[in-house]
């Protein structure tokens, strides 16, 4: 028998438009001769669905939508991701996430998620209660263990009091395939952690494993999508092309499949497609066709467009010059070629004579003080007043450009270079943004070659350069990934060799400018731990490590 492994790419609470890709993906997998198709976890309502759950108008959709799936469905079976409401709640959340086996039109069986996340961006005890136990699906002939997200993830991020795949095994001595279904999000380097792990289940209770993950951007998470065979020996037997809606078929005689891609993907490359999938998906699903970035020549905002004309096509992406008094001509002409190269809409609008009239406004009131941060912010929120203009005028979404270490330590204006609906690199350190340029310029120079190698610098005061208010960017990063990814306080990292005057320092800056993360755009996630809804620490608040 066949089995089609589909990852889909859904929109939160779109649930006409997610059924009928069910529907589509199902026929086409009844097409390709399969008689069992395996969506993601939460297929359905789209995942995290977040406080939706709250409401009862859009439980109310989610089974109306499950009823016509039921309705609609070819005479393929399929198991799919839904939301359960409790009808005789016994104590507890109301709801499920829950996988639904689907035959004839009639939910047959129900298998519920028993490891509910609570870390980083999760927060899945706030709306579901936990399932009280594995079960398996028999499915013509086959025993399939059946298991949703985290419940494979035992002891490997946190550590549970159950596990659920042990308990699976020990409660069913025969176990044909385990299946797993997730909306598993994409962080840089997890794809090896996700393999090693799979690897050392099918190894240790030999058995195939089945792994369907969602695919697409939804606000700040990026899914991967990545899913995949792996056979008893713990060997990838076929996987699902990333960050793209994909198929996989899969012979469940020798549980063998058509090798879409078996190695694992180069980090960077995949860096680089998790953030044009969200580019395009965060723009796309809000109901947007183009943006607008400011283009200051750096590297930053270079990154920026050429991601933005990749994902988008050259004519949905907008490049404006704002040249200031302390712009040099260098910068200029890098904005101007690099948008050649990228062959989309370039303007141009000199920002001097606003300056100038603003500070001719405050002349009066700041007699006798010397210039200082407070004109460089004044160039930044100008710009960022006329960049919002465009967004309004003409209905682009604007891009902001800051990269994360720069968002780490504060060196961005708020309504200013933050202004924008999307922070397209915020979750990119400065390290990464130089690799990230390089690679796009793999094959041909997109990216003027200077953006890349001149000093980086804001260019709001004479001879200004980022390393004069800053650390070194590859000791900062450094600093900066002990701290947010690897959790450690400044002795800890004092003791991997970094001065502690430097640490003290870098943390110092960390922890004074939470407010202005806070009043920043969404940005994509592509690291262990981002400034969004996974890191939630107060504005107000004394602790200096």
């Amino acid at each position: 028998m066949k089995i089609a492994i589909l990852q889909t790419n859904p929109v939160i609470g779109d649930f006409s438009g997610n059924r009928q890709k069910i529907i589509a993906a199902a026929r086409n997998a009844e097409q390709s001769g399969c008689e069992l198709a395996v969506f993601p976890e939460l297929a359905l309502a789209g995942y995290p669905p977040q406080d939706l759950l709250e409401r009862s108008s859009f439980l109310a959709a989610h089974d109306k939508a499950l009823a016509d799936v039921c309705r609609e469905m070819p005479s393929i079976d399929i198991l799919l991701g839904c939301i359960e409401q409790r009808r005789h709640i016994d104590g507890g959340k109301p709801l499920c996430n829950s996988a639904f086996l689907i035959s004839k039109g009639q939910v047959i069986q129900k298998i519920r998620k028993q490891l509910l996340p609570t870390y980083d961006v999760f927060d899945e005890k706030r709306y579901f209660k936990p399932g009280a136990g594995s079960q398996v699906i028999h499915w013509k002939g086959l025993r399939l263990g059946v298991t949703i997200c985290e419940d494979i993830w035992h002891s490997v991020i946190v550590e549970y009091g159950a596990d659920p795949v042990e308990r699976l095994f020990a409660e069913n001595k025969s176990v044909d395939c385990l299946i797993n279904i997730s909306a598993s999000p994409f962080q840089r380097n997890k794809e090896g952690v996700r393999h090693r792990l799979f690897q050392s289940l099918c190894c240790r209770y030999q058995v195939p494993l089945l792994y369907v993950n969602q695919v697409g951007g939804q606000d700040s998470l990026l899914f991967d999508g990545r899913s995949l065979l792996m056979d008893a020996a713990g060997t990838i037997r076929g996987k699902c092309h990333g960050f793209t809606e994909d198929m996989l078929v899969v012979e469940t005689d020798d549980w063998s499949s058509q090798l879409h891609e078996a190695a694992e993907e180069d980090p960077l490359a995949a860096v680089h497609d998790a953030l044009l999938m969200g580019i395009r998906d965060y723009v796309k699903k809000c109901g947007f066709t183009s943006v607008v970035l400011g283009l200051s020549g750096g590297i930053d905002s270079a990154l920026c467009a050429a991601l933005a004309v990749e994902a988008l096509g050259s004519k949905n992406v907008l490049g404006v010059a704002l040249p200031s008094p302390y712009s040099s001509v260098d910068s200029l002409e890098d904005a101007e070629e690099l948008a050649a190269n990228l062959e989309c809409g370039f303007e141009v609008i000199p920002i001097s004579d606003l300056f100038a009239a603003f500070q001719e406004s405050l002349k009066t009131i700041f007699a006798g003080r010397p210039e200082d941060v407070t004109e460089q912010n004044l160039q930044a929120r100008i710009r960022g007043n006329l960049l919002m203009a465009l967004s309004n005028k003409f209905g682009h979404l604007l891009l902001s450009t800051g990269n994360k270490s720069e968002m780490a330590v504060g060196y961005c204006t708020l309504y200013g270079d933050m202004n924008g609906g999307l922070a397209v690199i915020s979750d990119v350190p400065k390290q990464l943004v130089y690799e990230l340029a390089r690679f796009i310029n793999r094959k041909k120079e997109l990216i003027p070659i200077r953006s890349i190698m001149k000093a980086p610098t804001a260019e709001l005061k004479a001879d200004q350069c980022d390393q004069d208010d800053l650390p070194d960017y590859a000791v900062l990063d450094q600093i900066l990934e002990l701290h947010l990814e690897e959790h450690l306080g400044c002795d800890e990292i004092v003791g991997k060799g970094f001065d502690r005057q430097l640490v003290a320092d870098i943390l110092r800056r960390l922890r004074l400018n939470e407010y202005k993360r806070k009043q920043a755009p969404m940005g994509l996630k592509v690291t262990g731990k981002a400034f969004g809804c996974g890191r939630r620490y107060p504005n107000v608040q004394d602790f200096q490590d």
